[in-house]
């Protein structure tokens, strides 16, 4: 499920309120990942993901054909997310009162206390091209074309590629028929998987 820029769709979203004219992205939506820290730890998260691959094989799901592997995801990643929610916001009300000042075509960069935008209405009047920076420089969002594309920082690609590595790890021993180890397990009884592993 690793996500990176070249497979990124631009998705549109609706019912979602919006800033000058420009809906919102869905930031509850499972592709779209803002800071959100949960308290757990990485180890918790590491039972929690071996768990989660053994009750997908169980089901014949894997990776993101399974719900509760994309909630997983996204707050694994959330934890080391930009506040893409508070960049957009402010960013778009930026743009929103910049755009009510001038009557012709503008480009312009506005920082912004988390990050920057880059926006730019072309001639046409009917198109604008939005950019969405982190405070590290990294595009976190574009809009164009009434469309949202996000895009994974380097920590997010990072955290997303572990969770998946430790998933497909745990996928494969389930696959195989091994027994969800004792110290793997958040939930599961120890005993009963030790007396599986025996039967």
């Amino acid at each position: 499920m690793q996500v990176n820029p070249t497979n990124l769709q631009q998705r549109y979203f609706s019912s979602t309120g919006s800033i000058g004219g420009i809906h919102l992205p869905d930031f509850n939506d499972k592709y779209v990942f803002s800071k959100k820290k949960s308290g757990i730890s990485d180890e918790e998260y590491r039972k929690k993901i071996v768990e989660q691959a053994y009750k997908d094989f169980a089901k014949g799901q894997f990776q993101n054909k399974s719900e509760d592997f994309n909630r997983l995801m996204k707050s694994y990643t959330s934890e080391v997310s930009p506040d893409r929610k508070g960049i957009i916001t402010s960013g778009l009300k930026a743009i929103s009162r910049n755009r009510q000042d001038v009557l012709k075509p503008i480009d312009f960069i506005a920082t912004l206390l988390e990050g920057e935008v880059k926006y730019q209405k072309l001639p046409s009047g009917k198109s604008e091209y939005i950019e969405f920076y982190d405070k590290n420089g990294e595009m976190v969002a574009t809009y164009s074309n009434n469309g949202w594309t996000m895009y994974p920082t380097k920590a997010e690609a990072a955290r997303q590629t572990e969770m998946c590595m430790i998933y497909n790890e745990a996928w494969g021993n389930a696959k195989r028929g091994e027994p969800l180890a004792c110290g793997e397990t958040a939930e599961m009884d120890c005993l009963q998987s030790s007396f599986d592993a025996r039967a």
